[in-house]
């Protein structure tokens, strides 16, 4: 059998394929993330609340014969701290909803434990997935944040505490933390699943994600949210056709060194036989105006979910203050402006690039920045996340120091299988 700590490593599907083959035990992995659990989380703290080894072997033994019938075996799920859970408290990130206690499961809970998935525990999130920090550290170099909102949903699947977590994304809450932590997040496109149960930050730009550590897992979970058949041996990478290549300088800021990624990552693209073009530089600019409008439809819509919280302002960070004060003093024709330059820009995209399987580019301005500095930039995800493309980002990509140096790839509206599968490819050649 392999040793602990390369079973706790593994992908998901790899878990479900040796658990399959009778190469080890659902035990024998579960057994595996708790050890890397006691070992690490001292110090990388990416869970608010989780179940005890002995809490959680408890439930899967009085429950064997189920989840050894199902899809997922009984293996561990984190789960954002803003996503609803029956048996765990979802306080948010916030003062407010200490001790808050949800009646039912999120939609996406539901569905995953009903496919065989455990939730292990509550990951932590910035204060309602916006940009106060919370106490993870980023498993690659805990001196650096791991990004936010979904800083322990990536943290813990990027430390190989868990194969699987949920997340949420309004700006750039899964693919840039999990670009700084070095897991695979993905994003869906806005609407393909449900919300249900799930704090609703700003409702035309909230999606679901998901964290694993290979895009082609995800395609499995996805069948399982959207209540597909699910068929581990069906799964596979594709290669895409053709790319193009979106420079993180028409998004604003970004390193040298991310830059250099992009760049090595494209003429390996190329190398492969991947047609590899360009963004045309007007619509780019186009593109590059959206980060400005995410902000204001973020801002607007923000100030008017959490109402309830903002009669309580000494309860809330400086930064929640300031975004909804923001949103309280924008004219409304500033946000259906907005919203309607967003409409406008995806359909020049849609139109202009018909043929193109994804769009290559950076997931953040650069590696992590130190901890004290805040959770970073959402700048290099805000003008896809206001289309409502699904996105997910690249692994095996580190600057000279091994620190991960995240790209995504974007896809169309309602293709997620496909830029998954071309992600799952791309991943390949990336990790060489």
């Amino acid at each position: 059998m392999q040793s602990t700590s390369s079973l706790a490593s593994l992908s998901l599907l790899d878990m479900l394929a040796g658990i399959k083959a009778a190469e080890f035990t659902a035990l024998d992995v579960i057994n595996a993330c708790f050890d890397q659990i006691e070992q690490r989380e001292p110090e990388v703290q990416a869970w608010q609340v989780r179940l005890t080894r002995e809490q959680y072997l408890q439930q899967y033994e009085a429950n064997q014969a189920f989840y050894e019938a199902s899809l997922l075996q009984g293996l561990p799920l984190g789960v954002k701290d803003i996503i609803d859970t029956a048996e765990m408290p979802t306080e948010m990130g916030s003062a407010i909803h200490i001790g808050r206690q949800p009646v039912d499961d999120a939609t996406c809970v539901a569905l995953l434990k009903q496919a065989g998935a455990i939730v292990l525990g509550k990951t932590v999130t910035t204060e309602f997935a916006y940009f106060k920090p919370g106490a993870t550290r980023n498993p690659a170099d805990l001196t650096r944040t791991p990004g936010g909102s979904s800083s322990g949903s990536a943290a813990a699947v990027a430390d190989n505490m868990v194969p699987m977590a949920l997340g949420s994304q309004t700006a750039a809450s899964v693919i840039r933390p999990a670009a700084y932590c070095g897991s695979v997040g993905y994003v869906g496109s806005r609407g393909e699943y449900s919300l249900r149960g799930g704090q609703p930050l700003a409702q035309s730009l909230d999606s679901l994600g998901l964290f694993s550590r290979d895009a082609a897992d995800l395609l499995l979970l996805r069948s399982v949210l959207l209540r597909l058949p699910e068929n581990t041996e069906t799964i596979a990478a594709v290669k895409p056709e053709k790319v193009l290549v979106c420079p993180g300088s028409w998004l604003g800021e970004v390193s040298e060194d991310m830059t250099a990624a992009l760049e090595k990552t494209a003429d390996a693209l190329q190398q492969a036989g991947v047609s590899v073009a360009l963004l045309d530089a007007e619509l780019a600019a186009e593109i590059g105006t959206l980060v400005e409008h995410h902000a204001t439809i973020m801002a607007w819509e923000v100030c008017r979910n959490l109402a309830v919280e903002s009669f309580s302002p000494e309860l809330l960070s400086p930064q929640m203050k300031d975004l909804i004060d923001k949103g309280l003093a924008m004219p409304r024709a500033s946000y259906l402006n907005s919203l309607q330059q967003v409409a406008v820009v995806g359909q020049k995209l849609a139109a202009q690039y018909p043929d193109v399987d994804a769009i290559l580019t950076p997931a953040a301005p650069a590696i992590a920045p130190l901890a004290e500095t805040g959770t970073g930039s959402p700048h290099m995800s805000r003008a896809w996340q206001a289309m409502g493309l699904p996105t997910v980002t690249l692994t095996g990509i580190n600057d000279l120091t091994g620190v991960p140096l995240g790209l995504q790839l974007v896809g169309k509206v309602r293709q997620d299988d496909a830029v998954l599968a071309n992600a799952a490819w791309v991943n390949q050649l990336t990790l060489g």
